[in-house]
């Protein structure tokens, strides 16, 4: 069960893995400083943002999505635990795009970037790390010690 939550759904096309590898890591290292960003104004991060959706808590809140984009982020980035950490981050894009779209209806520049990652993040929580990853060598490792 752990080894095909691992898995990538991907063939072994080398070219293909490289460039998904690429992509895990680019898509993961441009999120990080969007984490620290909410570091460095807590309370203005909470008030703006978080208390403007409505969410209880807004300094709690603030916390977490802090933590989900930097620490999920860098996971993403090693492919590992991948699906668990898009998901996470896949959540606070789509928290992201609801805010971008009860403050700025549906205004393009916006929702771009929000969107995009979630995009990135959604295919990242369907197809996994793709095999040049801490996640692929775990499952061979798990089916491994299985046999």
């Amino acid at each position: 069960m752990m080894t095909q939550f691992l898995r990538s759904n991907f063939t072994g096309n080398i070219l293909f893995q490289g460039v998904w590898l690429i992509v895990r890591i680019m898509a993961s290292v441009l999120m990080i400083h969007n984490g620290f960003d909410k570091l460095a104004d807590i309370s203005g991060f909470a008030n703006n943002v978080v208390a403007t959706i409505g969410l209880p808590n807004p300094v709690f809140f603030t916390y977490c999505a802090a933590y989900i984009e930097i620490i999920g982020a860098i996971l993403l980035a090693l492919g590992f635990m991948t699906r668990l950490s898009a998901i996470a981050l896949l959540t606070t894009m789509l928290v992201a795009i609801y805010f971008h779209i009860k403050v700025d209806g549906l205004v393009i520049r916006p929702l771009e970037t929000a969107s995009l990652y979630a995009l990135l993040y959604c295919l990242f929580a369907f197809n996994g790390s793709g095999t040049i990853s801490v996640d692929n060598w775990l499952a061979k490792f798990l089916s491994k010690q299985s046999q």
